[in-house]
């Protein structure tokens, strides 16, 4: 079903979600490492949402959701494989609201737990998208909660996009504008919210997804032309597993110039790179970002590059397994 123009989020909705979410939300940090720049020829900064509340970029879009809903709303309910579960779990906390979160069985067990230690009740379900919708509808009829979609929402997307604004200020306050922000892409709030503002404050940097490529239906939705809504993920980038949303799909095919994918060899080594190099703990699908500097060096090579690293939970017990599927795909 085509989108209509006025059911897609503005630039200016950004702008009002950075308003709906101060003093709620991190500013998180942009750091830098001097041997990732000597080992990738690009300029890089990382973007640190995995230091931001619940442990990822997701509470932006929660909380700006929750600003902006109905009155009388009592409950509201999200499918999620973790992240935004979380997220929208810990903005019902601070509203005063009950909320219910249907997670696959698949999820990581870290993810489960961040869910439940903000009080919401926890209903799982089968791995595919059509498993979480059909168990988040029966939730809402015997419940009647408020749905806030963990990405094709537009209040999600503004929220989402406010990284943008806070990428662009603190570049700005080094004294530089980014020529390339990149950014893992699953359902596409994160990616879709970036290149909304980026195309309205700094039209000039170019916006790219990132996603594995045993998950790549963003990547052949873009370039294809056709929005793809079924596909079969196989990737340790659990936060990636889904399909991109009809809204997103909308707002990317304006405003990102590309997607690019990784192999899971680049994720894991991104991985290492970034615990090792930078001390940062972020979880695989975080790392796609890097991972995609790494295994497209020419598109990043002598560029200022801005990559977000999106969240940092995972099952700390999975480090050595995920270390032991090291070595992926050529570098380019």
């Amino acid at each position: 079903m085509p989108t209509e123009n006025n059911d897609l989020p503005s630039s200016a909705e950004v702008l009002s979600a950075a308003q709906n979410i101060a003093g709620l939300v991190h500013r998180t940090p942009l750091i830098r490492s001097r041997q990732l720049d000597e080992r990738t020829g690009a300029s890089l900064h990382f973007k640190c949402e995995h230091l931001q509340k619940v442990g990822a970029f997701k509470a932006r879009g929660a909380g700006n959701a929750l600003r902006l809903l109905p009155p009388d709303t009592a409950m509201v309910a999200t499918h999620s494989s973790g992240n935004h579960g979380a997220a929208l779990a810990w903005a019902a906390v601070e509203r005063g609201l009950a909320c219910t979160v249907v997670m696959p069985e698949t999820a990581p067990v870290a993810k489960r737990a961040a869910v439940a230690s903000y009080g919401a009740e926890i209903v799982l379900c089968g791995p595919t998208l059509r498993d979480r919708e059909t168990a988040l509808q029966k939730v809402v009829g015997e419940k009647g909660a408020h749905v806030v979609p963990p990405f094709d929402d537009r209040r999600i997307i503004a929220g989402q996009g406010t990284v943008a604004l806070e990428i662009l200020q603190q570049c700005r306050e080094e004294g530089f504008t980014p020529d390339i922000v990149v950014a893992p892409v699953g359902g596409g709030g994160l990616l879709a919210g970036i290149g909304l503002a980026l195309a309205a404050l700094a039209p000039d940097a170019i916006v790219l997804g990132a996603e594995p490529a045993g998950a790549d239906d963003a990547q052949r939705s873009l370039r294809g032309g056709i929005h793809i809504t079924e596909q079969h993920p196989d990737t340790i980038a659990d936060g990636l597993r889904t399909t991109l949303g009809r809204r997103n799909y909308a707002v990317i095919r304006r405003t990102v110039r590309d997607i690019v994918t990784v192999s899971e060899g680049a994720i894991v080594d991104a991985l290492e790179l970034l615990w090792t190099r930078t001390k940062q703990l972020v979880e695989p699908s975080a790392a796609v970002s890097l991972a995609a500097v790494l295994e497209h060096g020419a598109r990043f090579r002598d560029k200022r590059v801005v990559a977000v690293l999106t969240g940092g939970n995972m099952d700390l017990g999975r480090v050595s397994d995920l270390l032991g599927k090291r070595g992926g795909g050529e570098r380019s």
